[in-house]
């Protein structure tokens, strides 16, 4: 299970590959990963965090946990930047804490100490999604905290913005998006769901054992959901409210210069999980709607520039 946050870089022009790498460079020592085809992909090394707390369950029975987070932050084109945790939940061998060596050990793996079926924690860590959705959240025993995989990831991605690399002046306001999702094995199938503006869960069912694939997988999708969710935003408050043509052209500007680029669905997926795209691709169609709306503003722009040659030529 795992939660991704993305989010606007908080810079007025797109961040260069280089200074994507200084920018995650959040351990000393360790080498940030660059790619630069198809799109420049920075990606910080892992970094993990210690817990030791109650895991969400469906039927709100007391479930411990203990063991590592394995957190990484990337940046997209020098525009997008993600804070994406994850963890691997394993039964313990045995029904009592150890050392903190042997969990380190065994880097982004949390083992439950006691009781626990597989169904309950996965229902219980997507439930916790309605609790921020108006719906009371779940505690643990006597008070005691959940597993906060977002807290985590929100608390890489503010690291990487408050960098004095970056001149805090983005070139338009959109607020985070959250994807919260579950991966379990058994016949392959997948579902998204829009919880609101910002949360969304997702559950996947593959065949095998986890492997980062799949994290890269929810990882893509954060993205290009954020994407899609940012280009609706800007196209509605340029639109809407009968402004002049000439104005709903330059608020939909910056999604000329800073988005449209890039949009490259699955491009760095395992081959293997493709068809998990593909099928939303089909139902709710991603791309479709991408491309209707990359249509509609180009529309938007090619009639302001017809208009302003007709008004040259008359």
């Amino acid at each position: 299970m795992g939660e991704v946050h993305t989010g606007l870089l908080q810079n007025s022009g797109e961040v260069t590959a280089s200074a994507c790498g200084r920018l995650l460079g959040l351990l000393a020592g360790e080498t940030v990963r660059v790619s630069r085809r198809p799109i420049v992909h920075a990606v910080s090394p892992d970094r993990l965090t210690g817990v030791d707390c109650h895991l969400p369950s469906a039927s709100r029975s007391r479930v411990r946990g203990v063991g590592t987070v394995l957190t990484r932050c990337s940046i997209t084109g020098g525009r997008v930047v993600q804070g994406s945790s994850h963890v691997r939940i394993v039964r313990a061998t045995v029904d009592r804490r150890l050392p903190w060596s042997h969990y380190l050990a065994r880097p982004g793996v949390i083992e439950v100490l006691g009781k626990a079926k597989a169904h309950d924690l996965a229902d219980g860590f997507t439930d916790e999604a309605d609790g921020q959705n108006g719906i009371p959240a779940q505690r643990g025993s006597s008070g005691s905290p959940l597993l906060d995989l977002g807290a985590i990831s929100g608390r890489f991605v503010d690291l990487v913005q408050s960098s004095p690399l970056l001149d805090r002046r983005a070139p338009f306001k959109i607020p985070r998006t959250r994807l919260r999702w579950v991966a379990e094995s058994g016949a392959p199938g997948i579902r998204f769901t829009l919880h609101n503006d910002r949360l969304r869960t997702l559950r996947l069912v593959h065949p095998g054992e986890f492997t980062p694939a799949v994290a890269d997988l929810c990882e893509d999708l954060a993205l290009h959901d954020w994407l899609l969710t940012t280009l609706l935003v800007i196209v509605e408050r340029a639109l809407t409210g009968g402004a002049p043509r000439s104005d709903a052209v330059t608020r939909l500007t910056p999604a000329v210069d800073h988005l449209l680029h890039l949009w490259m669905p699955a491009a760095r997926v395992d081959q293997a999980l493709v068809p998990l795209w593909e099928s939303l691709e089909r139902h709710p169609g991603f791309t479709r709607q991408w491309r209707s709306l990359v249509n509609r503003v180009r529309d938007q722009i090619s009639i302001d520039m017809l208009t302003l040659l007709t008004r040259k030529g008359g």
